[in-house]
């Protein structure tokens, strides 16, 4: 039975940069797990606000976390891609984002600071993969659609997350040897990683505007409601395995 939940809009800082995520409390009597969500190139919009609520009503503490700053978002894919290189061109800064929404979390009254888990979309994939690859203090990440390329190299056992990458087997916008390259990469680290490619599924797969907004953007974007419920599935065996 789905859990009653609480949401809400907090602010946080990372410097002098103001965050505004969006946190929900299950009803789940503390301490509880935790788990971060980040956005797709698009910023924290209803789509992420939406996995938060699945997320609480399965028990979890969830907060989405704002990697843009202020909570911006991009309307079209100009401003999508300019918030996101932004975000990319400032390794620290991200790092920093990603770590002030960690401790925000970790703080909050009722979750278990040794249980936070995070889950990215697009481009959160490839942020939570960072935040496994410097070893932060993650009992798992789980990555959907990701981008698989590296802005570090994970020295052998440093990796301490469990990993997850749910990957659409047919996404254009993830090179082969990016795939190759990433697992290559996790086997050196000695990282406990799965690696999971639903057939036929496209980049963006688990968002159900995906396909409309490829449309509408000339992208190869589309949902795939089987690739969707299946990727959930995934994430939740994952967090049964490192929550328990």
């Amino acid at each position: 039975m789905a859990q009653a939940t609480n949401g809400e809009t907090i602010t946080y800082q990372a410097g002098d940069t103001e965050l505004v995520g969006w946190v929900e409390t299950p009803s789940r009597a503390a301490p509880r797990p935790g788990v971060l969500v980040v956005h797709e190139w698009w910023g924290l919009n209803d789509y992420i606000r939406g996995r938060v609520h699945m997320l609480a009503e399965l028990g979890y503490e969830a907060l989405a976390v704002d990697m843009y700053g202020d909570g911006a978002t991009g309307a079209n894919p100009e401003e999508a891609t300019a918030l996101m290189s932004a975000a990319l061109g400032d390794v620290p800064a991200l790092e920093a984002r990603f770590r002030a929404a960690f401790d925000t979390l970790a703080a909050r009254p009722g979750v278990d600071a040794a249980k936070i888990a995070a889950i990215g979309y697009c481009f959160g994939g490839a942020v939570v993969l960072h935040a496994a690859r410097i070893g932060m203090p993650l009992a798992g990440v789980a990555s959907f659609h990701g981008s698989l390329g590296s802005f570090h190299k994970p020295a052998p056992g440093s990796v301490k997350a469990k990993i997850l990458v749910c990957h659409g087997a047919a996404d254009d916008l993830v090179p082969e040897s990016d795939v190759t390259a990433f697992k290559s990469e996790m086997d050196a680290a000695g990282a406990d990683y799965r690696f999971v490619a639903y057939p036929g599924a496209k980049h963006g797969f688990s968002n159900p505007g995906a396909t409309a907004k490829g449309e509408q953007c000339g992208m190869p974007l589309a949902y795939d409601a089987d690739a969707d419920a299946k990727s959930w599935s995934d994430m939740r065996t994952l967090f049964d395995q490192i929550f328990a």
